[in-house]
């Protein structure tokens, strides 16, 4: 596709091919957890008004990863994800954040009962984050949590 005289090709998110490495053999309830993860340059489509320093840009490199578990992981595995997050931000100095939590959206996969599980309100409940809920913000496949950063600025 060509977009202001530039030559781009798109292409799907990272989560196909993180399913395809599961895919790869069977598995039984022993071999969980499994962590898959990568870091890939993505390419987005923002206006060229809108470019600005590092906020707004066109391509950057960015880290998706997946965790397949039972369901008795799921809370201590997000959990570590928050702590991971937190202990980062931290090392950079970034001591002020919004957290968000982003609910089923009208358009989404699975029933309700698979939504729940994600258990993402009592992870947060043990971080003790106080948060704000975005109702229906979350992504078809499932629900997230949103954590925009202040910087030097004030900005999020």
């Amino acid at each position: 596709m060509k977009i202001e005289e530039e030559l781009y090709q798109l292409r799907p998110m990272n989560c196909p091919y993180h399913i395809l490495v599961y895919k790869w053999k069977l598995h039984s309830y022993r071999d969980f957890l499994i962590k898959v993860a990568v870091l890939g340059t993505v390419y987005r489509y923002e206006l060229s008004g809108s470019l600005h320093g590092l906020f707004r840009v066109r391509g950057f490199t960015q880290d998706d990863a997946h965790i397949c578990c039972l369901d008795d992981q799921i809370k201590d595995e997000i959990r570590g994800v928050l702590d991971l997050t937190e202990e980062i931000l931290l090392q950079f100095g970034f001591s002020k954040y919004e957290v968000n939590l982003l609910t089923r959206p009208e358009k989404a996969v699975g029933g309700d009962d698979m939504w729940e599980k994600a258990t993402l309100k009592d992870a947060l409940a043990d971080k003790g984050w106080s948060y704000q809920v975005d109702e229906g913000g979350g992504a078809f496949y499932g629900p997230k949590i949103d954590l925009k950063i202040e910087n030097a600025l004030g900005r999020k």
